[in-house]
């Protein structure tokens, strides 16, 4: 092979990497930004302690008036087994956020047309979460006292959050919707939809055990997963009816004559 055809298989190599480095930059940048906003967001909700407080009462009471299971309950009985709370805090903790970022990798590398699909539903559920925490701070359940739950914590560890009044990182008066529920029912879904094996339904686990996790730490309501599972479903519809609606067919000119 001559010098010229060398010089010109590198060139052309190099014009056809270029635009995909472009593209894996452009959407890292933009993932930054919605894990970014998750936070901003959620911070820029706080600083109405008594008004979550006080709505943490109206959740509890309401969740009793239409018979939902009692998540003081639940919690006493997974207290009696320590290593079963370590695994709840730790999966908290350290699950979350990874699992959302390799399955949007995973995306982006092998399925990217799913991928472009979780991305959009991501960030506008989370655009539409950050609204409902700032027009109602809510409390979680481990702050309220007199329902007989505890943070487990700062009790077992990991802990994730500090002392509310110390605390500059986090709002933890921004209990409903539960984006960790949102996040990990939506990463499930976008697996689910981009795999065609029958055990694809497996990840359904992931949002399953995420609910079981975010009530017996305290950290949300069962209220709190029905109104992220029904943010989630209002957010998606529309979304899919923006992408699917038809357009417009112009009516047939007639001519004259």
């Amino acid at each position: 092979m001559s010098l010229v055809q060398e010089k010109a298989e590198a060139t052309t190599g190099e014009r056809a990497w270029k635009p995909a480095v472009k593209r894996a930059v452009r959407e890292i940048l933009l993932v930054a930004v919605l894990f970014l906003a998750y936070k901003v967001g959620r911070l820029a909700a706080d600083g109405h302690v008594g008004e979550a407080m006080a709505n943490a009462q109206h959740v509890w009471r309401l969740e009793r008036l239409v018979h939902l299971p009692s998540e003081a309950g639940l919690q006493q009985a997974a207290l009696g087994h320590e290593w079963l709370i370590k695994v709840a805090n730790c999966y908290y903790a350290y699950v979350h956020f990874p699992a959302t970022l390799a399955c949007l990798v995973w995306l982006y590398v092998k399925r990217p047309e799913h991928y472009l699909r979780i991305r959009r539903l991501l960030a506008w559920l989370t655009a539409a979460a950050l609204v409902v925490h700032l027009l109602m701070p809510l409390a979680p359940p481990r702050m309220i006292s007199t329902i007989g739950m505890v943070d487990t914590g700062r009790l077992f560890g990991p802990a994730v959050y500090g002392s509310p009044s110390t605390d500059t990182l986090t709002n933890q008066y921004a209990a409903m919707p539960s984006l960790h529920v949102a996040w990990a029912l939506a990463v499930a879904l976008a697996l689910v939809g981009a795999f065609q094996t029958r055990w694809r339904w497996l990840f359904l686990a992931h949002p399953a055990i995420t609910l079981f996790v975010v009530v017996i730490t305290g950290n949300h309501y069962w209220l709190d997963a029905i109104v992220a599972t029904a943010l989630l479903c209002v957010v998606y519809s529309l979304l899919t009816s923006r992408v699917s609606a038809p357009s417009a067919i112009p009516n047939p000119r007639v001519s004259g004559g």
